[in-house]
């Protein structure tokens, strides 16, 4: 991690130093074995869930497969946590789909590629760090939409519907999916129900064997006996579904072979068509690809801070955005799309015994075994089945129980917030969501920084006083950050103050931890005002923050108008000094502070 006002190190260095943290500890032959048990766990995990991800974003299943296998590889040896898994993941299903719907696979690489790209910047750029900024009502709220949004495309697979074209738009979605109803059939809704309820139930018996794997296991082998016993059983699975083309022959199901270089923009369009590549493309992909990094810096610094919390190890979130960034440029060149970091396999990971990302590593190997030696197995999975399970993945991230006790506990500001986005990413996506809602809760944070802010009038019970001031000094005491949601409030309850005749007004700024141009040309403009009147203003006690920011702005002792003291007690000794200067008796009816 860099110290505060170090100078970041250079990329190369920051991802050198994150490998050599993560391995830095004492590794033996027990580590290296727990690393690979853990990554065989995750691996097996991760198996249909790339496939599923993949159907979920619009692109054939191994597409998804590719992902966990180039991009898990690529980020797990440069990630800055140690135990993070990267891959597919559920959250990117609500941005993919429209892209290869609209722009087709190739379309949907090169997007992949820009975003990995902004990624890199991000984390090259030192910006790791302001993910934290993220409000948490944004977040809880758009996972909690992205969860609704994708149950609801998993229906069409789950209840076996024909819907010859999905609309791009939540609410004509729904609509489409209400409309086909009448096609559904009982064959694959019997498979979704009977795979639902083992992902369920398996948990309770059993939980060293992942229930995915049990699910769909028993998912694949189920229709074909009842097809045996009733010729005419048939559901929907990746073989009828999906095709790929070998030496001009079309073969269903999954290709059985490692991913192969390939250039992305010469990938099928959405008309079926090399993509043409042209500045135009770029231009309608970048939207796109920033959305793509934007959902992947949150995803992955979230998950490597839950792994953190299960780890007791502290992530280096610029070199985890620069790893996300390299890999997701790489991957599109082996057919990968989006990887992020995977909150639910780094939790497996984690709980599996990894020690360091060795284990991530070994998830990828274990996924590019199960492409070369099981691929004729798995085009037998059925369509309803993937389906199921990813509606157990987004009722597991929709965390209903969570967004309900929020409902009731939050202030109402807070479920505002909450609430819009999780309306906004569902009627309209994740970057209208973030978007508006990092806009309302930055809002609602300066009012309430506005409503702490403000300023008193000290009597002689100040704390730091060791005598009486005397007469014609005022102190006034002034708390919180004089930004600009704050500062003219704060001045308006000093000028607003009960005119009396002074000559000297103490400003305590102690408890000033920032100031930025508004709050100064709001000091100045009250200083000035003062000047005006014949009142001398003497700031102490103040910061390290208001006083560079003063100093910038050329702020500077004046004399018999304006001094500057770091201390609280050398102000007040040079109040009494100035006092004691004008005797009583030759004191003249002095100007007012402004608003008396």
């Amino acid at each position: 991690m860099t110290q505060p006002g170090a100078l970041p190190a250079p990329p190369v260095r920051r991802i050198a130093a994150a490998l050599r943290g993560s391995l830095r500890e004492r590794y033996d032959a027990r580590a290296l074995r727990a690393d690979l048990m853990a990554g065989i766990v995750v691996g097996v995990v991760a198996l249909p869930l790339s496939m599923a991800l993949a159907i979920a974003s619009g692109v054939a299943p191994q597409h998804g497969l590719y992902t966990a296998i180039v991009g898990g590889f690529v980020i797990a040896l440069l990630g800055g946590s140690a135990v993070q898994v990267s891959g597919p993941t559920a959250a990117f299903v609500v941005i993919l789909a429209p892209i290869a719907a609209r722009f087709g696979l190739g379309g949907l690489l090169v997007a992949t590629l820009a975003a990995g790209v902004i990624l890199f910047a991000m984390g090259a750029a030192g910006m790791g760090q302001f993910i934290e900024y993220v409000p948490y009502p944004v977040t809880t709220g758009f996972t909690a939409g992205i969860a609704v949004v994708i149950g609801t495309l998993q229906l069409k697979d789950f209840l076996g519907l024909t819907v010859v074209r999905m609309p791009e738009h939540y609410l004509e979605r729904l609509g489409a999916l209400m409309k086909a109803l009448p096609t559904l059939r009982l064959a694959d809704v019997s498979v979704g129900v009977l795979t639902l309820a083992v992902l369920t139930l398996w948990p309770r018996i059993n939980r060293r064997v992942p229930a995915p794997i049990v699910a769909l296991t028993i998912a694949g082998l189920a229709p074909l006996a009842v097809a045996r016993a009733m010729p005419g059983f048939a559901v929907a699975t990746i073989n009828t579904r999906f095709s790929y083309e070998v030496a001009g022959v079309r073969r269903p199901g999954i290709p059985r072979e490692p991913p192969r270089p390939v250039l992305p923009w010469r990938l099928p369009g959405p008309d079926g068509a090399p993509l043409r590549m042209n500045l135009d493309l770029l231009r309608e992909l970048m939207p796109a690809a920033f959305a793509i990094a934007m959902l992947g810096a949150i995803e992955s610094l979230l998950s490597a801070t839950v792994a953190d919390g299960m780890t007791r190890r502290k992530h280096d979130p610029d070199a985890e955005l620069m790893a996300q960034g390299i890999g997701n440029v790489v991957a599109p060149f082996f057919g990968g799309v989006a990887a992020t970091g995977a909150i639910a396999r780094t939790a497996t990971n984690v709980r599996s015994g990894a020690r360091s990302p060795l284990a991530a590593v070994f998830h990828s190997f274990v996924v590019l075994s199960a492409v070369l030696l099981l691929a004729p197995w798995l085009g037998y999975l059925p369509m309803a089945s993937l389906a199921a399970l990813l509606l157990m993945v987004a009722w597991n991230m929709s965390d209903s129980h969570h967004f309900a006790h929020l409902l009731r506990v939050s202030p109402r500001s807070d479920v505002a917030v909450l609430l819009t986005c999780f309306t906004l990413t569902v009627v309209f996506d994740m970057t209208v969501s973030v978007t508006a809602g990092v806009l309302m809760a930055a809002l609602l944070f300066m009012r309430r920084m506005a409503e702490v802010s403000g300023v008193e009038l000290v009597g002689e019970g100040h704390p730091a006083l060791e005598q009486p001031l005397p007469r014609g000094v005022v102190l006034y005491d002034i708390a919180g950050p004089l930004f600009f949601g704050a500062a003219q409030k704060a001045m308006r309850s000093l000028q607003a103050m009960e005119g009396r005749h002074v000559r000297i007004v103490i400003l305590d700024v102690e408890h000033v931890p920032a100031i930025d141009a508004t709050g100064i040309v709001a000091l100045e403009s009250l200083v000035a005002r003062l000047n005006e009147g014949g009142i001398k203003v003497i700031i102490v006690a103040v910061q390290d923050q208001p006083l560079r920011a003063l100093a910038r702005a050329g702020w500077r002792n004046r004399k018999g108008r304006l001094r500057i003291f770091r201390s609280f007690e050398r102000g007040i000794a040079l109040a009494h000094r100035t006092a004691a200067a004008f005797p009583v008796e030759r004191r003249a009816p002095t100007a007012p502070l402004p608003g008396g």
